[in-house]
């Protein structure tokens, strides 16, 4: 069984995930941006043993903290698809930008492509590419819990801003419409900010991407 505790960081009150096997009691932080004292703190309390960082795009409040956790606990990174890589090279003037601590550009251990597949203890989850809001945002979905990490593609209620360098409105409509809506709509969803829904409740209510928006007459 996957377990998961959702830890908000940042000024920004970013969703980073502390995921892990029940069985194994091992894990993974999905998108650290930030406070890794508090984050390991946590893993250590619920008696996680780290070993990876997941991460779904690398905008600095879903980063910045990946350098100095990779390097406080040995920890290999994966993800997010490789055209993130120029946001990745930018964080140390994104985070004087922001006013955010100090942050190191890094280079992940493994590129995510659509169709990958990661492991955290026993587990395994599946990625999406999912461009829109970076062109190379990722999603990590685990198929037995029915539970899907999106960072910032989906919001209850809204969808991420593409209005970012290379961010792209209607590739990320396709992105929500094409490959998170049809994984069910019973799946539950862990957004970038703010509270948990499911792909069933976005379909139906969401403003920008309800089926209803999308009806042929």
């Amino acid at each position: 069984m996957m377990r998961a505790l959702i830890i908000p960081v940042t000024p920004f009150q970013q969703n980073c995930s502390l995921i892990w096997d029940e069985e194994s009691r091992r894990g993974a932080v999905v998108d650290p941006g930030g406070e890794i004292e508090r984050v390991l703190s946590e893993a250590d309390g619920c008696g996680v043993q780290l070993e990876k960082i997941l991460l779904t795009h690398a905008h600095l409040d879903h980063c910045a903290a990946t350098a100095d956790l990779a390097r406080a606990r040995a920890l290999p990174v994966e993800g997010p698809q490789r055209e993130d890589r120029f946001w990745i090279e930018a964080l140390p003037q994104a985070a004087a930008q922001f006013g955010f601590p100090p942050a190191e550009a890094f280079e992940p251990d493994r590129w995510l492509e659509h169709g990958d597949r990661v492991t955290v203890g026993n587990q395994t989850l599946e990625v999406l590419h999912c461009p829109g809001h970076t062109p190379g945002h990722v999603v990590f979905f685990h198929p037995g819990e029915r539970c899907a990490w999106v960072g910032d593609v989906l919001f209850a209620g809204s969808i991420g801003r593409t209005d970012f360098p290379r961010g792209n409105h209607d590739a990320l409509i396709r992105s929500i419409r094409e490959r998170l809506f049809p994984l069910g709509d019973d799946v539950r969803f862990v957004p970038g900010h703010g509270p948990m829904s499911t792909f069933g409740a976005e379909r139906r209510d969401n403003p920008f991407v309800a089926d209803r928006l999308f009806a042929k007459s």
